[in-house]
């Protein structure tokens, strides 16, 4: 009973919150950091700032499933993948939420490459499809988003992002405008083991997200992670596990009133 009345609760919120296929906490690593993937160099970084991706040499591939609320009908399924070339990296990602009644989907192709050998930068355009149930059909659209990464010590690198900045409207049924989203980050690794990072996320339309994670590694197969954000505040764990080729994510996010959000991420490394 409690179950169904928290639904329409949940998908209200899930809406809001991921609006313009942005915001989704994708690939396990990052959501058990707060969502902190900007300054982040893995595959998933075609989704979180395009630039990390310049610091990707092995192919790569990457999938996420993450359980809103564990709604079947707030699923958040995701894939990755990451091409390095002599020049710089491709990469390609799917990001689709929702069930029958309501979905939309996002699929974006990016390059990244190095501009010296402590800058880089990255852009992705994007393909966004929204469709609902039985007779309403649905809506499509196209973004771009890009970012920059910067490597300013040793230890301390600083990134920042912009997606949608030409403000692409998904319909013009009452003006509906895709979202455009600033974000800023820095990311301080204390030693091999620690790795911490900050950011901060502006809706433009919408008052600032602060977002803070920390993830330590203290073996050569475990990694423990911990991280929060606020507008909700929504605190979260999660640990990796490295097998030669493969990791495995797992992390969950706690909402104060809708509960838990179970995420699983898997990551794959071709070797050279």
């Amino acid at each position: 009973m409690i179950k169904n009345l928290l639904l329409p609760l949940a998908l209200v919120f899930s809406l809001s919150a991921v609006a313009g296929n942005e915001n989704f906490p994708i690939g396990a690593r990052a959501t058990g950091m707060g969502n902190t993937g900007l300054t982040l160099s893995d595959v998933w970084s075609t989704h979180y700032n395009q630039a990390g991706l310049a610091n990707v040499r092995l192919i790569s591939a990457g999938i996420s499933y993450e359980s809103r609320f564990l709604q079947s009908d707030l699923g958040i399924s995701s894939f990755a993948f990451a091409l390095p070339i002599k020049s710089g990296t491709f990469g390609l990602n799917y990001t689709g939420f929702g069930g029958s009644l309501y979905n939309q989907s996002k699929v974006g192709l990016s390059y990244a490459m190095k501009f010296s050998p402590d800058i880089s930068g990255g852009i992705s355009i994007n393909y966004h499809n929204t469709r609902l149930g039985g007779v309403y059909g649905g809506s499509n659209a196209f973004t771009f988003e890009a970012g920059v990464l910067a490597k300013v010590t040793k230890n301390l690198q600083i990134g920042c992002h912009i997606f949608n900045p030409t403000q692409s409207k998904l319909n013009d049924y009452q003006d509906e405008i895709i979202p455009t989203v600033v974000r800023l980050g820095l990311r301080y690794d204390f030693s091999e083991k620690v790795v911490t990072q900050i950011e901060v996320e502006k809706d433009i339309d919408f008052s600032p997200v602060y977002k803070a994670g920390i993830e330590y590694h203290p073996s050569d197969v475990l990694y423990i992670r911990t991280g929060i954000s606020t507008n909700p505040s929504l605190p979260s764990i999660g640990i990796g596990l490295k097998f030669d080729q493969f990791n495995i994510d797992v992390a969950s996010t706690f909402h104060p009133v809708l509960g838990v959000t179970p995420a699983f991420g898997l990551r794959y490394n071709l070797d050279k």
